[in-house]
């Protein structure tokens, strides 16, 4: 009797034990749709897991884009950390999810996120009077970046990174446009002394040489394989400077001589990433470069309180880049202004896949292309939860915005280089 006991209980131990085994938490969900207590800092979360070598499972359109992870005690800590919402499930029901993610009539799909991103931002090194959405949705999930600027760049150093950023900047030699308003103030004066010293340094007679170099050499990071993720004046600046290689567009308060009166002919729209067919603002006293930004090219009577875009639903089985580009929790996105705001609809170039648009204004704010083995994003506006953001202005808290979905459009162009690439289903 005794015996039969010990091994009644014995039986129980190991059923119990399996039961335990079977049920036991083998994967951490870190689920991305309005559940989520902080969007912005999940994206930290998934770039410290890749740190860690450990592979993620990005979930398109499965929950807003969630993540999905191999169960280690140490990422549920760091999410707990980050205060970031996660969900401890099962090996069964971590199958479950990616058998229904791959039901062959339901628009998602899983891609494997497996590298470290090196990610560069291309900022001047004297204090500017601005900020950058970029840095600061960077420094706020905690991912770490590097910054350079002409220097680095004509130095070589680009193909050391996976990821450029570029923001407040003008490639034209242009200063922005801000001698109208702003040429007797301390830190504009410093921003030309100092573009002027590094040309001299690598001998070109002109900022706007300079520029040009830089910009060429950003399109070589592009055709070698790399990620270019612009916003604000840095879009059309771009192919503004490039398409007008070897033509002075620049006025005589800008680089000491008066520009080509037949510049807008000899401009080459065949070198530009993304536009085409585009006007320069010659008026030195007009704060704008291009008509590729909507509020050069007419008034723009969209009220702030009605100013929003929509992103596009892609086929995240075909198409998994732009998928990856636009997973939010939101389709809607609130506008925000910016040196360059938005880009005029019919002037982009045919191959270019509009991601984001107010389309009844004919004005697209989210673009992504691309370019020999790279891939480059552009993001009108300034800053996604700041809609008029002047010069001066105190940086946005994101402390006060962990949710925002424009911000995650920034972040989800940060884990981008991250993703294995995947062929095209047929």
């Amino acid at each position: 009797m005794k015996k039969t006991k010990r091994i009644t209980i014995l039986f129980l131990l190991v059923f119990l034990l399996g039961f335990t085994n079977s049920t036991h938490a083998a994967h951490l969900l870190i689920p991305m749709d309005k559940s989520q207590s902080n969007h912005l800092k999940a994206y930290g979360v998934a770039y410290w897991v890749l740190q860690q070598g450990v592979e993620i499972g990005w979930l398109l359109n499965y929950r807003g884009g969630s993540y999905l992870i191999q169960y280690h005690q140490r990422i549920e800590n760091e999410c707990v950390i980050r205060n970031v919402s996660y969900q401890v499930i099962t090996d069964v029901q971590a199958s479950s999810i990616r058998q229904q993610i791959a039901e062959p009539d339901v628009n998602m799909d899983e891609v494997k996120l497996h590298k470290v991103p090196r990610i560069a931002v291309y900022s001047p090194k004297n204090k500017q009077p601005w900020d950058d959405a970029v840095t600061l949705a960077l420094t706020y999930a905690e991912i770490p970046y590097d910054v350079v600027f002409d220097e680095e760049v004509l130095d070589g150093m680009l193909p050391t990174y996976d990821w450029l950023h570029l923001h407040h900047e003008d490639f034209t030699g242009q200063f922005g446009k801000f001698w109208f308003r702003y040429r007797n103030y301390p830190w504009y004066q410093e921003d030309v002394r100092s573009n002027t010293a590094i040309a001299q340094k690598y001998g070109f007679e002109k900022v706007s040489q300079l520029k040009l170099a830089v910009a060429k050499k950003i399109r070589d990071f592009l055709v070698g394989g790399g990620y270019l993720f612009a916003m604000c004046s840095a879009t059309d600046s771009y192919d503004v400077a490039l398409a007008a290689e070897g033509v002075d567009i620049c006025d005589v308060m800008f680089d000491g001589d008066a520009m080509d009166a037949n510049a807008q002919n000899r401009l080459d729209f065949s070198k530009c990433i993304a536009f085409t067919d585009f006007r320069i603002v010659t008026n030195p006293t007009e704060y704008e470069i291009s008509n590729i930004d909507v509020t050069a090219s007419r008034p723009r009577s969209i009220r702030e309180e009605n100013d929003y875009f929509s992103l596009f639903d892609f086929s995240a089985k075909w198409d998994h880049i732009p998928t990856m580009l636009t997973q939010n929790h939101e389709r809607l996105i609130k506008g925000f202004m910016g040196q360059t705001t938005a880009f005029n609809s019919s002037l982009i170039k045919s191959n270019v896949v509009v991601m984001g648009e107010n389309k009844a204004a004919g004005e697209a704010r989210y673009i992504h292309g691309e370019f020999g083995k790279g891939f480059w994003t552009f993001y009108g506006g300034h800053d996604p939860e700041d809609y008029r953001h002047l010069i001066g202005d105190p940086p946005t808290d994101l402390n006060l915005h962990p949710n925002s979905p424009g911000y995650r459009l920034i972040l989800n162009n940060v884990l981008f280089p991250a993703a294995k690439k995947k062929k095209r289903k047929t």
